[in-house]
């Protein structure tokens, strides 16, 4: 099987994110409304991606959507987001989503062996299946039967609608991160990520 090629990450921002000085009335007004930080700081990818602010008004009511006000459990959300993460090499996802995965009920076991994959010791079957989810999504942009029948068990139509949707969501996002080195904030850390650290199951 051909290896997967492995584009080197950035070592600094491509693009920086946009100074508050430099921002013109739109964007100052969309950055006013963006989630912050505790101390009033707004994160990296924001005040990075309201460099466009076009499509930036659009991601937001649509990423908050699946965050916020999605119809998953929030366990659930963030162990997807978790092995997206693991799975695109994007540090600052993985980074920013710790802190939300914990506040979630994810536990440090959890969180240690999401590296290892859906065949790691300790997982529920549940979230076997959800690891396995990630992954085949991530590598065949589908999901297998067995897989999709296994979370038919414990999900109705909506919600494994939501299951596909938000991890190409974050796919898309660290895309975006990983292209343009949006660099991760002080405060947060990658505790058990691994650069370039990635599986091809």
């Amino acid at each position: 099987m051909p290896q997967r090629h492995e584009a080197a990450r950035p070592t600094r921002p491509r693009l920086m994110p946009l100074p508050e000085a430099e921002g013109d009335p739109r964007t100052r007004e969309l950055l006013a409304i963006a989630p912050q930080d505790p101390g009033g700081g707004v994160p990296n990818i924001f005040t990075t991606l309201v460099r466009h602010p076009d499509l930036y008004e659009q991601f937001m009511p649509f990423g908050g959507q699946l965050l916020v006000s999605g119809r998953l459990p929030g366990e659930v959300r963030e162990l997807l987001i978790l092995r997206t993460a693991w799975n695109t090499g994007s540090r600052y996802e993985w980074g920013r989503h710790l802190p939300l995965a914990r506040a979630e009920g994810v536990t440090d076991a959890d969180i240690d062996r999401i590296g290892e994959g859906p065949e790691a010791a300790g997982w529920t079957d549940l979230q076997r299946h959800l690891i396995r989810a990630a992954d085949e999504l991530n590598r065949d942009a589908t999901m297998s039967d067995p897989t999709w029948e296994s979370l038919a068990e414990h999900f109705d139509d909506a919600e494994l609608i939501e299951i596909v949707m938000l991890v190409g969501q974050y796919h898309m996002v660290a895309f975006f991160l990983n292209a343009t080195g949006v660099e991760l904030e002080p405060g947060f850390d990658g505790t058990g990520f691994v650069e370039g650290a990635r599986d091809d199951r």
